[in-house]
């Protein structure tokens, strides 16, 4: 009678050990946990940079690794809730960094929102009035609050009058001419007739849009008349030069003293 062999199941049936598949799994086993090292190194290195990819790398991590030791129903419901709570964390950090960094676009943009530099005006390309009215707005502008055009018949030579913020009395004339046509010595000397005599002006100026002649200028120098021509006028219209009366100062402080010698 044949005695039947009791035939192991599979369960109970053990795999002959294998030198060589065993080196293979060890050196498997190694490189995926150096490579998950250094993962985790190049990960917290980028931390301080990204933090909300580094949060959702460690969150993704860790799903996987639940799905991978718990093939269970109830261990991918974890993984789908841990994954939503990923994905937000990571919404609001991004939604952070995008906030901050447009803050620091609109602090940039602020600081380089200069105010554009005002155009040079054309002060020839103006009628006589207007001219006038361009040189009082000057003197107002530089600290000459009282500054009014008084110009027209019977002004006796005076187009403009102010009062500096230190009390000195300002008298302008204004001429308003075209590059080819220069004030003479003529208009200084009806000027200079007056500005001093009938207007009491502590500080004369003669502004020209064609400039001066040189007799003219050599009249002005010597009767103590300031001359600005386009080139003197444009500086002063765009802050290249302190005000005429302020100029008059310096000019003054420079000038050697004068006095009498003798025995």
């Amino acid at each position: 009678m044949a005695i039947p062999i009791r035939r192991r199941s599979v369960r109970e049936r053990r795999t002959p050990f294998d030198l060589r598949r065993t080196t293979f799994g060890f050196a498997l086993i190694a490189l995926i946990v150096a490579g998950g090292g250094m993962g985790l190194r190049a990960a917290w290195s980028s931390a301080g940079r990204h933090p909300a990819a580094a949060v959702l790398m460690v969150l993704l991590a860790l799903v996987v690794a639940v799905l991978v030791l718990r093939r269970r129903r109830r261990a991918r419901q974890v993984a789908e809730t841990v994954t939503e709570a990923a994905y937000g964390i990571v919404d609001a950090g991004l939604a952070e960094l995008d906030a901050a960094e447009a803050a620091r676009a609109e602090a940039r943009a602020e600081a380089l929102d200069l105010p554009e530099p005002a155009h040079p005006v054309d002060y020839a390309q103006l009628d006589p009035y207007a001219f006038e009215e361009a040189v009082a707005e000057l003197c107002r502008r530089d600290g000459c609050a009282d500054a009014q055009v008084v110009g027209g018949a019977g002004d006796l030579g005076a187009d403009v009058l102010a009062t500096t913020p230190d009390g000195r009395r300002v008298v302008v004339q204004c001429k308003r001419y075209g590059p080819d046509n220069r004030a003479g010595s003529q208009d200084l000397q009806r000027f200079g007739g007056t500005c001093y005599a009938v207007h009491e002006a502590d500080v004369a100026l003669v502004v020209s849009t064609g400039g001066f002649t040189g007799p003219a200028l050599d009249y002005a120098e010597q009767c103590a008349i300031l001359c600005y021509g386009p080139e003197e006028l444009a500086a002063w219209s765009e802050g290249g030069a302190p005000p005429p009366w302020e100029a008059a100062v310096a000019v003054a402080a420079e000038e050697p003293a004068v006095g009498l010698s003798g025995p």
